[in-house]
């Protein structure tokens, strides 16, 4: 693939903080092609949408009643005329200047369907956020390509292999815009990156991560918001993979202990502040609390995605061999 054009398209909401970093760092991209910008705003309360046509984006101003992860980004890819699509939150801070060049290369294998970057913590995080982060697959640094073998190999996978197979992210991902058209995020109230690229894989496409291609971001949690964040994750894997993030009590306790095991190994080698490690106990126990209950069941929306048939993979298999 030579230069094609890249629409870089970015959901915002209340973003100025953010923009403030952000926009300088697409600004400076280095990419022989062209690149077009499109946002669409969830009627911000600050300067988001001005920043953003200052910087030369194509803004579109929606009622926050209207966001949705998967309606709004669909809504970004109609606007967009690239033929290949970078999505990007907000609070994602591309490293270097050949950050797009990067994304794109993988597109060279006409069987890739999406791209997702290298997820690094932001400088300054503390330490437990930056080993949540590091300690998670998206900070790899190898490239990788994954491709669906078949609906038989899949069905006796575990949970946490169908986990890896399907990984997506779009904190920084590219798609192609032809396979978005053909296959749109699906409306789900969560993992909407995972449940699109699980469809794209079964239709033949593979998703590549490109561990050469980089972004900081990372959010600071505190118990309450460690507990409904993990929570959520578990519902989703529980629906959309038929896994038990934490099944029961004992992994639960053993969750807790292994997560604080990784915390003060980190803050051993890195350092810590007094503060982290008075926090660690309460922060790993909320999270684990929230993967324990969502491992047991979701809410009303969740039932909702499933009736539509946003979460059921079974019904993008092809037929097994008989």
């Amino acid at each position: 693939m030579s230069s094609p054009k890249v629409s870089i398209l970015i959901p915002t909401f209340n973003g100025e903080g953010d923009l403030e970093r952000l926009l300088p760092a697409l600004e400076g991209q280095r990419y022989d092609g062209e690149l077009e910008f499109i946002a669409i705003d969830s009627s911000s309360e600050d300067r988001s949408a001005e920043m953003l046509r200052g910087a030369g984006f194509e803004v579109t101003v929606i009622d926050r009643a209207d966001f949705g992860h998967g309606r709004t980004r669909n809504a970004l890819a109609r606007r967009a005329g690239g033929e290949l699509l970078i999505f990007l939150s907000q609070d994602a801070l591309p490293i270097g200047d050949d950050f797009v060049a990067r994304m794109v290369e993988p597109f060279d294998d006409g069987d890739v369907a999406g791209v997702t970057a290298r997820v690094l913590p932001n400088v300054g995080d503390d330490a437990l956020t930056a080993r949540t982060v590091e300690d998670s697959p998206e900070a790899s640094s190898l490239a990788e390509t994954r491709r669906w073998s078949s609906t038989a190999n899949y069905e006796s996978m575990t949970g946490p292999e169908r986990v890896a197979l399907l990984r997506f992210n779009n904190v920084a991902s590219c798609v192609r815009a032809s396979v978005l058209g053909e296959q749109p995020f699906p409306e789900v109230p969560f993992g909407e990156d995972f449940a699109w690229a699980a469809r794209a894989m079964v239709q033949g496409h593979a998703i590549h991560h490109a561990g050469g291609a980089c972004v900081r971001h990372a959010h600071r949690y505190g118990p309450r918001a460690a507990y409904e964040r993990y929570r959520i994750d578990a519902i989703f894997h529980r629906e959309f993979h038929d896994f038990a993030v934490r099944p029961g009590l004992v992994s639960a306790i053993r969750g807790v202990a292994f997560e604080l095991s990784r915390d003060f190994a980190y803050m051993t080698r890195h350092g810590a502040g007094f503060a982290d490690v008075v926090r660690a106990p309460f922060l790993r126990s909320a999270q684990v609390l929230g993967q324990y209950v969502g491992s047991r069941g979701g809410g009303d929306e969740w039932s909702a995605a499933r009736r539509r048939g946003a979460l059921n993979l079974s019904g993008t298999l092809p037929a097994s061999p008989s």
